[in-house]
């Protein structure tokens, strides 16, 4: 079988190779990124422990954001509303949408997420990793928006919910 689009070869990344990145509360697995698919896509899957948050209130200009829960489940800020998906449940979140997430009150959560247009959000990923390891600061993080097309936005709605799940 050959690949219809000469940009990128088809792309089969095995669970045993695949790399992760991960924090206290949550395993991230990269899948297939920008470089490997023509830019077309980035897709990972995340596992949440009980009460993980996942990301803060942001938007993307550039790339709309695919959910898909395999299991358990994930509560999102969309706009400014709260919602919770479950298994089997999918969400498309447009450009310039804020939006956040995080493991459903009193659940776990795992969950395929996917980014169209692609774009080097494994490098975005590691800068993660090295944060939650002490290695890189905060401020890299915000210097790093545009790169990453990951713009950090303040959320009273998203703020109260995780309050109340405090």
């Amino acid at each position: 079988m050959t690949s219809k689009n000469s940009d990128f070869a088809p792309v089969l990344t095995r669970a045993a190779e695949a790399e992760t990145a991960s924090d206290p509360s949550s395993v991230m697995t990269l899948l297939a990124d920008s470089d490997t698919t023509g830019g077309l896509l980035t897709s990972y899957r995340s596992t949440f422990a009980k009460g993980a948050v996942g990301a803060p209130a942001h938007f993307h200009t550039r790339a709309a954001e695919m959910f898909y829960v395999i299991d358990g489940s994930l509560q999102v800020l969309v706009d400014q509303e709260i919602k919770v998906l479950n298994a089997g449940d999918f969400l498309l979140v447009p450009p310039h949408t804020p939006h956040a997430f995080a493991a459903a009150p009193g659940c776990e959560a795992d969950v395929l997420f996917t980014f169209t247009p692609g774009m080097a959000r494994f490098d975005y990923m590691r800068l993660l990793n090295r944060v939650m390891r002490g290695e890189a600061s905060f401020q890299e993080i915000k210097d790093s928006a545009e790169r990453f097309d990951n713009h950090y936005v303040d959320s009273p709605v998203w703020n109260a919910a995780l309050n109340a799940n405090a």
